[in-house]
């Protein structure tokens, strides 16, 4: 992948409003812990999260992606008329049909041309997004469009939680784990060809994407039978797995990637990483050969917000001034399925 005309005029996010702490996830499951003589504690040691965000109960996920892509088309020169397409990333949508990407451009007033649909790719949803937006400017068929995602851990959390406290074996703590290190938030990017405020930084310049589809079902959140959706909620996740396959997926990924940019490692200055959690953070980093100081992260306070993690990380770090003018800047994203996403960017 190669670009030459698409820039990223503007990030807005929305932090959910309920704090969570991990000492308070692992107080819920006390009697889990103490049958099991596993020790308080053991999550934040495990994944560095020691708190994540929830919406409210019943929070429209339409809401959380209008407010943020509010706040990104306020920041920006883009009106919403501009929007030539809209596509919602999410991994939690509020129904199977219509694409929550309706409702959400029905929020912002786009116009009737816009093209406007949902992507779904587990934790990599927002990153296709951009590829397919950039494809669009790329190829003249549009001057600007809107990447939105909105995600909720508050309900598989509680689900996953009573399950565990039901079952109180370790099998069944070992598959929940991740689930555990879920947060919530919504976050929204405006991409364009770069005229309408002629500034042409954070320039999209290339990228690579790989599969490893035969990994498909290491990490799975479905719908079992039941009385209805929310209560059948499943999620599991066979974390070591993930974490091995994973990163072997990124490092060839990653080379690809240093092929495809023309960069080196070396001329590379800094990193934003999708946000699972301290182990695989440092596995990738690791593996890959990047010092951890050119990584930014948010993991810790704000846990896994999976397809928003990433591009609300990013609006973080030029928010704390961690991205400069001129940067070279990669996105580096690994998700369920497996599929591996890397996008350079001159910042």
């Amino acid at each position: 992948m190669k670009y030459s005309r698409v820039c990223i005029e503007n990030i807005g996010y929305e932090l959910a409003p309920v704090v969570v702490s991990t000492e308070e996830l692992e107080e819920r499951l006390r009697p889990l812990y103490e049958k099991l003589h596993i020790s308080m504690g053991q999550l934040e040691s495990m994944t560095g999260i020691f708190e994540r965000r929830w919406w409210e109960p019943d929070f429209p996920l339409s809401q959380g992606a209008i407010l943020a892509a509010n706040k990104a088309l306020n920041g920006s020169n883009v009106e919403p008329k501009d929007i030539g397409a809209i596509v919602y990333g999410g991994v939690c949508r509020e129904s199977f049909e219509p694409a929550t990407a309706c409702r959400v451009a029905g929020g912002l007033g786009l116009n009737s041309e816009a093209l406007v649909y949902d992507i779904s790719n587990a934790c990599l949803g927002v990153m296709n997004g951009i590829i397919d937006i950039a494809n669009r400017i790329e190829l003249g068929q549009i001057r600007a469009g809107l990447v939105v995602s909105c995600e909720s851990a508050r309900d598989i959390n509680d689900v996953m939680i009573a399950n565990m406290l039901n079952e109180q074996n370790m099998r069944m703590y070992a598959a929940s784990l991740a689930t555990l290190t879920g947060g919530s938030g919504a976050v929204a990017v405006v991409l364009t060809d770069g005229s309408f405020s002629g500034n042409e930084r954070r320039r999209l310049l290339g990228g690579a994407a790989l599969s490893a589809p035969k990994h498909y079902d290491l990490c799975r959140w479905h719908v079992e039978a039941g009385t209805s959706v929310k209560e059948a909620q499943f999620m599991r996740t066979d974390s070591t797995s993930v974490l091995k396959y994973g990163v072997e997926l990124g490092l060839n990924t990653w080379k690809r990637f240093l092929e495809n940019t023309g960069w080196t490692q070396d001329q590379i200055d800094r990193v934003i990483c999708h946000q699972v959690g301290s182990g695989h953070q440092d596995a990738i980093l690791k593996t890959l050969g990047i010092q951890p100081e050119k990584d930014f992260s948010t993991y810790g306070s704000l846990g896994n917000i999976g397809t928003v993690s990433l591009l609300l990380t990013v609006a973080v770090a030029e928010e704390r001034d961690a991205l400069k003018k001129g940067d070279r800047v990669g996105f580096l994203g690994i998700g369920s399925g497996l599929n591996c996403i890397m996008l350079g960017w001159d910042w």
